[in-house]
């Protein structure tokens, strides 16, 4: 089930995503805010109906306002923590019932670097990404023993066009959005015996300070 909130956007991932499996049942999507609450439940309902199940979150959605506190608004501090840390509050909720119902599963949160290295004009983004690492951590304590593993991904810079003030930039030297799907894949292959609960993952050589 993929999500995003704009849904001619999500439908095109959907039909990538069903060309690939080779069978587009596999595939679906929804336009959801992953900031109301509301929504967050009716997407883990309809997963519930439309795959029987629910073993695997991730919460993957963000943003980044970067500007100094002096000159950051009231709204822009509020979508960055809404987004990057009460949506994955309100999803994580809305799954877990489902979760224990299917017998157990995985919460993938991915964060950031920046919720443990933190720079000028960063102030709401490195808290929201801070105060997701610890929300991560206190969820893999409490749930472990319902047969659910925890893990949150700390990237360091990808090359997604996540920060306009860089847009034409050189970012040949950074990760992929690949490479951090790779860990996602990579870790559901971990035999449930071990939980890999945090992982960080940066660029092998990222570009030298004039």
């Amino acid at each position: 089930m993929i999500t995003g909130r704009q849904l001619p956007a999500v439908e095109t991932v959907v039909r990538t995503l069903g060309d690939l499996a080779g069978d587009s049942a596999r595939v679906s999507g929804a336009a959801v805010d992953a900031r109301d609450p509301a929504g967050a439940q009716t997407l883990v309902d309809e997963t519930v109906r439309r795959f029987g199940g629910l073993d695997l979150l991730v919460n993957n959605a963000g943003i980044g306002v970067f500007t100094d506190v002096a000159a950051m608004s009231d709204a822009d501090w509020e979508r960055t923590i809404a987004t990057n840390l009460s949506g994955v509050f309100y999803c994580t909720r809305a799954a877990l019932p489902a979760m224990k119902q299917s017998g157990g599963g995985w919460i993938i949160n991915i964060a950031s670097l920046a919720g443990r290295n933190y720079f000028p004009r960063g102030a709401a983004y490195c808290a929201s990404k801070a105060g997701l690492i610890a929300f991560s951590e206190c969820l893999m304590q409490e749930v472990r023993y319902d047969n659910i593993r925890v893990t949150v991904i700390m990237p360091g810079s990808v090359a997604t066009g996540f920060d306009p003030s860089t847009a034409g930039a050189d970012d040949s030297w950074k990760l992929a959005s690949e490479d951090v799907a790779q860990v996602v894949s990579d870790l559901l292959r971990h035999p449930t015996r071990s939980l890999p609960s945090r992982i960080e993952i940066r660029p092998a050589q990222p570009r030298k300070s004039p």
